[in-house]
């Protein structure tokens, strides 16, 4: 069975949808699936056995100059890409507008969200077959019951990614090492400074080696502060996102916050710890067999608040940070690897 799949970003929902696919491999015999996601994420797909054929799409690119002949051109190579095979199901995992347009471009049997399961009920209408998911559901549990009600089978118990790790070579350090991704796109997602650096001192008193991920000038000179006089703790290279797996993949420990890269470490079924304080895990939180989110348990938590909202005081900041100590993740993540 050919599937195309059409699930084009975040990088947080392509991991997102990794669980469903590898549901569908274990569940479908001989399923294949072709999947249609933006340029910038083409490679998580491949790191599936059952993704036979990557086809990426550059909208985020391509509306900023649509009238540009070079454009008009790559967009055009794309719809001859998405029509040239017949498949037994397209699928849109992703129920926006944008994905439903993909959607009714190939060809085959359409299928994706009912309109009351949907942000954006329009996008229905691309569909011969609509299926009824409930909100309110974990984004991976919702994307999971859609393949399962899609493909007609039972939706498995265990959570499981279906990452084959040994796809990367250990990176070149001795000793197990903890990764630690402190960056986030907002303020009110960072946790403290004081802590990382509290934190690092702990994992190498452990006799951890700690190692730094940056993606920005501003998440490079955080981290240079973080591991400034810590003998064991390091700042590695700004890397593409495949050498960024690599360290994720054989790191014995990580710890992160809100954001892309943490769902990346959840996909490869590390021992983790993510931080939660001003963003809401329900929905969208990091999932994986051996991560424990631990949330700000302050009363206006989560605010989902670019800026804090409460204006207090104090030199831990957020205030919704405070009760989650340096100690405190370090004891939970030693649990998590634990059992990992």
């Amino acid at each position: 069975m050919k599937v195309l799949l059409v699930k084009t970003s975040s990088l947080g929902d392509v991991f997102h949808t990794l669980p469903a696919v590898q549901d569908a491999f274990r569940q479908v015999p001989d399923i294949e699936f072709h999947w249609v996601v933006e340029e910038g994420f083409s490679e998580v797909p491949e790191w599936h056995p059952a993704v036979t054929r990557v086809i990426p799409v550059a909208w985020r690119r391509w509306r900023k100059s649509l009238k540009d002949p070079a454009v008009r051109a790559e967009m055009k190579a794309f719809y001859r890409s998405i029509r040239e095979e017949k498949y037994d199901l397209v699928l849109d995992a992703q129920g926006l507008i944008k994905s439903a347009v993909f959607t009714r471009l190939a060809r085959g049997t359409k299928a994706g969200l009912d309109r009351a399961s949907l942000r954006e009920p329009l996008a229905a209408l691309a569909y011969k077959r609509r299926i009824r998911v409930p909100k309110g559901q974990h984004a991976i549990l919702r994307t999971r019951q859609l393949f399962a009600r899609a493909l007609n089978y039972r939706l498995p118990e265990q959570l499981a990614y279906g990452i084959d790790k040994s796809r990367w070579e250990r990176p070149d350090i001795e000793g197990e090492y903890w990764v630690f991704l402190h960056g986030t796109t907002w303020v009110t997602k960072l946790w403290p400074e004081t802590y990382w650096r509290s934190l690092a001192e702990l994992g190498v008193a452990q006799g951890k080696k700690v190692v730094l991920l940056w993606g920005n000038d501003e998440e490079r000179e955080r981290a240079e502060r973080i591991v400034d006089g810590i003998d064991g703790a390091q700042v590695l290279p700004r890397m593409p996102l495949n050498e960024v797996s690599a360290w994720l993949a054989y790191a014995e420990g990580v710890v992160g916050v809100d954001s892309g890269l943490s769902h990346l470490a959840a996909a490869m079924e590390t021992g983790m710890i993510a931080i939660f304080g001003s963003t809401d895990a329900t929905l969208t939180g990091v999932l994986g067999p051996h991560c424990e989110i631990i949330k700000s348990e302050l009363e206006c938590a989560p605010c989902r608040s670019k800026q804090c909202l409460l204006n207090e005081p104090g030199d831990i900041q957020p205030p919704c940070y405070r009760e989650i100590t340096p100690q405190r993740v370090k004891d939970q993540l030693l649990i998590q690897i634990s059992e990992a």
